[in-house]
């Protein structure tokens, strides 16, 4: 289950069933959904932001091409890249454990976002399911330690509990017990964690949706971390809640949901979403916003995917609130928003294609339209056509009227702790009579700005690195905060090497004329020093003499240390080749080749005699 079985790819998926959930063992977990990137501090952060905002992905079913934990090959994908705005990550399907794949994980802990999966019983099969593990403390215990055990093991941060069909007495009894063990043991096991409960069940067991916190289903809501309300209320159920005994003190922790389908009698929705959020907001509560991939679903042409997403999260933003990174340097982004038409590194296409693998979203600018004086305007959005690393850059563009000669345009909002010395640099490319500078505005110095401007020439790209000293004073101009601030000592750090490259789990395929290798490579390697890696193949010098060896053919990038060779054709036995594995520097530095790892694989046709 943990690869795909036509190509032996890895692939996140999720549990079916009850047994399946209960028979989960840590020993055989899914190597390649674990997150690897830790949960970043933001400001403000989740216990003190007073209006929440969770986004619940319901998208098609889920697994779609995110399932693909290295990536796939995809023209138009869903790609979510608006995390400023939000503060809880849900990813929901109907499968009874929704897993999340890694790649989400990352890309919101990359944001400092937590991400919830989802524990869901439905119809007449859920409830008998109920029945089972509810039915006495060992048994919902089991299932929580397991669900505890999962995301631990997993990386991520907690559950939405979704139980739509109705208890018996005996079950919705134990249901408030089960939500209490749960939420205590995933606060022990994962520090910040959160476990939260749908409007659905009554405290009598009967599955009716409230729309509302109240009396009858406040009983789970003390048990918990907070609840994700049913999309049908009124103004009328919001003023309720807010003078409601039990919300008192916890208005932070009802999360009105929002279906962004507009199914049912509902405020707002598709284009109009704004306007729930404006009710809500208006009475102080958090909001889930579920399935917002309507915007992809919704529209004809996916190319238009970006343009639609932007517009949608516009119409939103003045009900939502900007949470700024808080990081040690090196602080580094080149605005890749994980998926392409081509995949670049330093200005130059290394793959040629379409792809997808949000393990590749780098930290993500502040997307917004501002109006200018006059008719004027500013904009910034990912732009696919052109990047520097990854498969996107930032494009900043407007009208600038003809009162104003200068603009500023607003990138990263940062909480980052500078050294004594610090280097900025900034790569971009102009448009023709528009001049770029830098502004780097810090919160305990009156402003920085730069001296000792170096152009380095790269083409069509321009490079250029700043030294920054606090003044008090700076040249208003166009500017553009930067993309990466280094610590200046850093830099004559050596880099490590990579250690101790293993080979297993080596499956051979034979097609038309041709021999396939797939194998799991793993090395080890501090993974805060590194941006990605990449693999190489090549053939050594084999049995025969004559026969050189091969030049360094790049097979991949992986985001983490552990890559899935899929599909590599290979010569025909007796063979040696060699796997390589080349570590790039955060701050986008390669590593000398001295210091990769290696790995070598011999083999040979097996021969069995027949009499």
């Amino acid at each position: 289950s943990h690869y795909d079985p036509d190509t032996t790819e890895p692939i996140s998926s999720g549990l079916q069933s009850l047994e399946e959930l209960l028979s989960w063992k840590r020993s055989e977990a899914n190597p390649f959904n674990v997150a690897t990137v830790p949960l970043a501090n933001r400001e403000p952060s989740l216990a003190s932001t007073p209006h929440r905002t969770l986004v619940s992905h319901d998208m098609m079913g889920g697994y779609l091409d995110d399932r693909f934990l290295q990536g796939a090959e995809s023209d138009a994908p869903y790609v979510f890249y608006h995390w400023q705005y939000i503060d809880v990550f849900n990813y929901f399907s109907h499968n009874t454990v929704t897993i999340p794949p890694s790649v989400w994980t990352n890309a919101a802990h990359r944001h400092g976002v937590i991400v919830l999966g989802t524990f869901i019983t439905e119809w007449t099969d859920g409830g008998k399911m109920c029945e089972v593990f509810l039915k006495e403390e060992e048994s919902y215990r089991a299932v929580a330690d397991r669900l505890v055990q999962i995301a631990h093991c997993y990386g991520f941060d907690g559950w939405l509990i979704n139980i739509e069909n109705p208890l018996g007495e005996t079950a919705v009894k134990n249901t408030p017990l089960f939500l209490r063990y749960l939420t205590d043991q995933m606060h022990e096991r994962v520090p910040g964690s959160m476990a939260l409960w749908y409007d659905s069940v009554l405290e009598n067991g009967q599955l009716k949706w409230q729309n509302e916190l109240n009396p009858s289903n406040r009983v789970f809501f003390s048990a918990c971390d907070g609840i994700f309300t049913n999309y049908n209320w009124t103004e009328q159920n919001l003023e309720g809640m807010k003078a409601y005994s039990a919300a008192q003190g916890r208005l932070a922790d009802i999360f009105v949901g929002v279906d962004v389908f507009a199914r049912g009698e509902v405020v707002g929705g598709k284009l109009e979403t704004n306007k729930a959020l404006e009710m809500i907001r208006k009475h102080d509560f958090s909001t889930a916003i579920f399935a917002p991939g309507w915007v992809y679903e919704s529209i004809p042409d996916k190319n238009d995917f970006r343009k639609e997403q932007d517009k949608f999260w516009s119409l939103l933003s003045d009900f939502l609130y900007v949470h700024r990174p808080s990081s040690p340097l090196p602080f580094v982004s080149s605005f890749c928003q994980g998926a392409g038409t081509s995949l670049y590194w330093r200005g130059q296409r290394e793959v040629d294609r379409s792809w997808f693998n949000l393990d590749a979203q780098e930290l993500q600018p502040l997307y917004y339209r501002e109006t200018l004086e006059g008719e004027g305007w500013l904009r910034t959005q990912g732009c696919p056509e052109d990047a520097w690393s990854g498969g996107s850059s930032l494009l900043v563009e407007g009208v600038l009227p003809s009162m104003l000669s200068k603009v500023c345009a607003r990138i990263f909002s940062l909480q980052v702790p500078l050294s004594s010395r610090v280097f900025v640099s900034l790569i971009y490319k102009p448009s023709p009579g528009v001049t770029v500078s830098l502004e780097l505005k810090t919160a305990d110095a009156t402003l920085c700005t730069h001296r000792g401007v170096q152009d380095i020439p790269s083409e069509s790209y321009h490079t250029e690195v700043f030294r920054i000293y606090p003044v008090s004073h700076y040249t208003h101009n166009v500017c553009l905060p930067p993309p990466q601030i280094l610590d200046a000592e850093s830099l004559s750090v050596p880099p490590l090497p990579v250690q101790s490259v293993c080979l297993y789990d080596v499956v051979w395929l034979r097609g038309a004329n041709k021999l396939n290798l797939n194998a799991t490579l793993r090395w080890r390697y501090p993974a805060q020093l590194v941006r990605h890696f990449l693999v190489y193949w090549r053939r050594l010098r084999g049995p025969d003499p004559r026969i050189p060896s091969g030049k360094l053919a790049l097979i991949g990038r992986a985001y983490c240390p552990l890559f899935r060779v899929t599909e590599l054709t290979v010569p025909e036995p007796p063979g040696l080749l060699e796997l390589v594995v080349e570590p790039v520097s955060r701050e986008g530095f390669r590593v000398p080749e001295s210091q990769w790892g290696r790995r070598s694989l011999s083999y040979t046709e097996e021969r069995t005699d027949q009499s």
